[in-house]
């Protein structure tokens, strides 16, 4: 199943199969028709935190990549870890981490947004604005539902 909706200027073009397993997201210029799944549509709209029961086809490898995108689904919705902090949690560089970041082919899902430089953003493909945006989103959804404790490494 694909589809995309709308966050701001892009769609998030999102194909997924019937056991919720996400094999891509990505941001794009023009919609895509075909339903999303629910979590995704609230989760753009700021009124839920979590994309469950959605999975990443990510989650189940084994490789290094594969330890470095666990460790990430695991920054709580709002926060932000460094590259270098990921890095230290699975025994790896911080360019590592950078790859497999690059090569993440479900952000938001594995939430590479939430992975930042130790001097600013970082990188995002296809455009840094959208990380910004994502991250400017989250903060909002937490202030508003009160969550506090947020350690994010903005500047």
């Amino acid at each position: 199943m694909e589809g995309s909706a709308r966050f701001g200027l892009w769609f998030v073009y999102i194909r997924w199969d019937s056991d919720n397993v996400v094999s891509r997201i990505r941001f794009v210029r023009q919609g895509v028709s075909g339903p999303v799944p629910l979590s995704l549509s609230q989760y753009l709209a700021g009124k839920t935190t979590t994309l469950s029961p959605l999975s990443s086809l990510h989650e189940q490898d084994d490789t290094v990549f594969g330890r470095i995108y666990r460790e990430v689904k695991t920054i709580p919705y709002g926060e932000t870890r460094t590259y270098k902090e990921i890095a230290e949690s699975v025994g790896t560089g911080a360019r590592v981490v950078g790859m497999a970041m690059k090569r993440n082919l479900t952000p938001i899902l594995i939430p590479c947004h939430r992975v930042v430089s130790t001097g600013g953003l970082g990188g995002y493909t296809p455009d840094i604005s959208i990380k910004q945006d994502l991250l400017n989103l989250e903060e909002r959804v937490r202030k508003r539902m009160g969550i506090t404790n947020s350690s994010l490494h903005l500047s």
